[in-house]
């Protein structure tokens, strides 16, 4: 046989590119077991991305998941690995150096082999630290090439950027090509070239297998040199997530390499238990249109990893427009309308927004812009009317170097309101900071934890932190499923006019060496929780002739304040034109909300911490 070839189950990102939660610690050291059994792999993923905050999110210890998830493959030498995003660690936003190092010392500790870093601009500045420090917690370090495809971003500019990384000290190069729109032959050139700089260093694939290119790239790269690809498990690969274990197994074998067998009956029981956890709980939070492979995504180029959170945006804000669209008399808009529009709108902004690699979080922000966009014009207001301050900071440099120059329009823009653009090193924007946290948990009672990693999770995601140790966190999760349950048990007859459902799964019994597993094949006839129509309290009405309202601009969450260096508006204030009134958490970043009129505030009409849907009163004035 040929060389031999490295796996890597994903089981981290094949469920946060499918749906919105992980599996909890009790359901993954279950499925641990046989996934080992099964023989082939040489890592999997383990942690990292968002399975830290996402555990919050539900109400659990996103520390004892790892160490409990972790401990099975170290026990049978199976390395484990976690993605992290550089600059911004395993948050959305920038961290200091303090955190950043710290992060990398607990993730070894619990039990985390290796460290795969990116950076979502491809500036080699912000994983120079990423390198450094999880060398000094012993962690072995991967940094990644983000792909993305456009006139910027070619073979030769992967190849220099590779090169950067190597001479920082990076062991491992990974092909990051988070949305599979990377072309098979141009990525065996950049791993060939990478294996011209340094024919020892591994290079691992990763490809999404959405607009169905991942197959082909995995043979591309492995005929030109890399040493471990990327692979899912049914019922979670394919779709937005990634090609299934046993097409890849099959299609390297066939090309002369050497890979392990697949121990089947093992495999049957990964599967099975995948579906379980699926039918347990994680289902209501799956759209069933990212088990879709779709070859649009291929102009967006918006990576797999996002799409499940997308799709959620996507339903939200479709039902906060099409309640504007009825209020207003116009024809409503169904979600393939919406999705084309966005997928257009996408296309348009991401040159003006400098090219950023469409990877997390920059994705992100180059999705919520093109989405608010289209929202803000379906209602005959102007691109850009609303942009939340983590994008600006991108477009100003406060992120990294952006690979292209941002348009003159959104420079004009910029100069408008008083933004600057940056040229320095962006960690320098962000000072240290346990200290103070560490005095802050002392006050609050709270224990930093062993090798201080409860620390590491409120200085990473403070607000989550809080709700989880108050208990907020589980009961709004808690109350969120029971009210899906409801929703899905629910009969329905037909879908209203211009709206169309998703179809939930059909399971079969497959007898695998004489053992039975339920394996999902097909769609019946049964909506999925989630995507079934759901009334929507109307906005209070306008009393008063004279009052006048300022409104939500947008799907979301209320704050009144930002910080504690910020006061509330209240009756009786005076607002003018163009003052922040309140911030709206939407689509993982926080938009300021500024009055669109002045006036005096005669009612406050929303709460910290409201849902609030688009158009909805949120200050009335005189």
């Amino acid at each position: 046989m040929g060389r031999e070839i490295g796996l890597c189950l994903v089981y981290r990102d094949m469920w946060q590119s499918s749906g919105k939660y992980m599996p909890r610690v009790d359901q993954l050291v279950k499925v641990a077991e046989p996934i080992i059994d099964m023989g082939c792999f040489t890592r999997v993923e383990t942690n990292g991305g968002g399975f830290e905050q996402i555990n919050l999110l539900y109400g659990e210890n996103p520390n004892i998941s790892n160490r409990a998830w972790t401990q099975p493959f170290n026990d049978a030498g199976i390395q484990t690995q976690m993605l992290e995003r550089g600059l911004n660690a395993l948050r959305m936003y920038p961290v200091s150096d303090d955190v950043r190092k710290l992060m990398f010392k607990v993730k070894k500790l619990q039990g985390t082999d290796i460290s795969r870093s990116f950076d979502g601009l491809n500036d080699a500045r912000n994983l120079e630290k990423s390198i450094e420090f999880a060398k000094a917690g012993g962690m072995i370090s991967q940094t990644c090439l983000c792909i993305t495809y456009s006139k910027i971003h070619t073979v030769d500019y992967y190849i220099k950027k590779a090169e950067e990384l190597i001479n920082l000290g990076a062991e491992e190069i990974c092909i990051k090509d988070m949305a599979g729109i990377g072309r098979p032959v141009s990525l065996g050139k950049i791993v060939a070239g990478i294996k011209e700089i340094n024919p020892d260093i591994l290079v691992q694939y990763h490809g999404h297998s959405g607009p169905g290119f991942s197959v082909t790239s995995s043979l591309e790269a492995v005929r030109a040199g890399a040493d471990i690809v990327d692979v899912a498990v049914e019922p979670l690969s394919w779709g937005t997530v990634h090609a299934d274990l046993l097409t890849v197994h099959e299609v390297l074998k066939d090309a002369g390499y050497s890979l392990p067998d697949i121990n089947m009956k093992a495999y049957m029981k990964v599967r099975s238990l995948t579906q379980e956890f699926i039918d347990d709980f994680l289902g209501y939070y799956i759209n069933p249109k990212n088990r879709l492979m779709n070859s649009l995504l291929i102009a967006p180029g918006l990576p797999g990893g996002m799409m499940g959170s997308l799709m959620a945006d996507l339903e939200n804000n479709l039902k906060s427009l099409n309640k504007w669209m009825e209020k207003n008399n116009k024809p409503q808009l169904s979600q393939d309308d919406l999705l084309i529009k966005l997928f257009d709108e996408v296309q348009h902004v991401w040159p003006m927004m400098g090219y950023p690699p469409l990877v997390t979080p920059y994705s992100q922000y180059v999705k919520n812009a093109a989405l608010v966009n289209v929202m803000q014009m379906e209602k005959g207001k102007e691109r850009w009317s609303l942009l939340d301050d983590n994008t600006w900071d991108m477009m100003l440099g406060k992120s990294g170097r952006l690979p292209g120059e941002v348009s003159e329009e959104l420079k004009k823009l910029a100069a408008e309101q008083g933004r600057e653009f940056f040229e320095g090193d962006p960690a320098d924007l962000v000072p240290n900071c346990l200290d103070d946290l560490r005095k802050e948990m002392a006050e609050k009672g709270w224990d930093t934890g062993k090798d201080e990693e409860e620390l590491l999770e409120y200085a990473l995601h403070p607000q989550q932190y809080i709700d989880y140790k108050s208990g907020k966190a589980k009961a709004d999760f808690e109350a969120d499923l029971a009210k899906k349950k409801t929703q899905t048990s629910t009969p329905v007859a037909t879908p209203a006019a211009g709206e169309s459902w998703d179809l939930g799964p059909k399971s079969i019994q497959v007898d695998v060496n004489g053992e039975k597993f339920n394996v999902n094949i097909s769609y019946d006839g049964t909506p999925v929780a989630g995507t079934s129509p759901e009334s929507t309290p109307a906005a209070p009405p306008v009393t008063g002739g004279a009052t006048k309202e300022i409104l939500a601009p947008l799907e979301g969450k209320v704050f009144l304040t930002k910080d504690s260096a910020e006061t509330p508006k209240k009756v009786g204030d005076h607002i003018n034109e163009g003052d922040v009134v309140c911030y709206i958490e939407a689509m993982k970043v926080v938009n300021a909300v500024k009055a669109d009129q002045s006036g005096t505030v005669v009612e406050v009409c929303i709460k910290d911490g409201d849902d609030i849907f688009d158009d909805e009163v949120m200050f009335k004035l005189n």
